[in-house]
């Protein structure tokens, strides 16, 4: 039987060679191996690109995006700090397999949230919160064929992610359920959504991912950054250009793309 580091170590190389996706992991059993699977990828990816972690992407938060996946729950990924970006960046297609943009709301930390306060609430959440900022995720889901989609095998390969493009940070925010995120391309508005639809709050992903840690006996650390879901489905760009994402009351970000 192929233990989880093996299968890690597989994923790995594969992510090396751009391999395509494989849209069912048959050597993982349940949902809790596939997170140790995760886990021991994320330690493979640490010590090969010298990097540490930066905190969590949060992903399927949208029925949009649940339906674009076929998968009715959110998963979760570890982000990695040589993969945040400033607003403004400048990233080449071609360092990706093939890359996607998710449009969020990124937050960061201002304490840790520990197993001494779970399970975690609404309360607990926003006074844990240090800042927001519209942000641009980054996924690369290497040609995934989503009609055959396991989420076992989403979760086991760190849920796509790829990296994160963040905004100026906010300590004060406006009514995130209201709030209109308006996605453009090249100055083209190409998609909207509203906070409310992730979860019906933005925060309400972070809840569901502190409780989850705690019971993995993890904690979510002071720092640490977040990005809560898209508000609009994924898009897939295949040349150069501009995106900007702009929440009402929060500014924008900005990522520019070369081939």
């Amino acid at each position: 039987m192929t233990s989880n580091l093996e299968l890690a170590q597989r994923l790995l190389r594969e992510h090396k060679a751009g391999d395509r996706f494989r849209s069912t992991e048959p050597g993982v059993a349940t949902l809790d191996d596939a997170y140790k699977v995760q886990a021991d990828l994320v330690g493979l990816v640490k010590g090969d690109r010298n990097t540490s972690q930066a905190g969590y992407k949060i992903g399927l938060t949208s029925l949009r995006m649940q339906a674009m996946c076929g998968i009715d729950q959110p998963v979760a990924g570890v982000m990695f700090a040589d993969s945040v970006h400033k607003t403004g960046a400048t990233l080449a297609l071609s360092e990706f397999t093939h890359l996607g943009l998710e449009f969020e709301i990124a937050v960061r930390l201002k304490r840790d949230l520990g197993p001494e306060e779970w399970p975690f609430d609404t309360a607990a959440i926003q006074r844990s919160v240090d800042a927001i900022t519209p942000a641009i995720e980054l996924i690369d889901d290497r040609h995934a064929d989503y009609r055959s989609l396991d989420v076992k095998a989403l979760v086991a390969d760190n849920a796509w992610s790829a990296g994160l493009v963040v905004g100026e940070f906010h300590k004060a925010w406006p009514d995130l359920i209201s709030a209109v995120g308006i996605v453009r391309a090249n100055g083209e508005i190409v998609d909207q959504g509203f906070g409310r639809d992730v979860l019906g709050h933005p925060f309400n992903p972070l809840i569901w991912l502190a409780n989850r840690l705690v019971g993995q006996q993890k904690t979510l650390r002071a720092g640490e950054l977040i990005s809560t879901g898209s508000l609009v489905t994924t898009r897939f760009p295949t040349i150069g250009g501009e995106y900007n994402f702009e929440i009402e009351g929060l500014g924008c970000v900005e990522l520019r793309l070369q081939r």
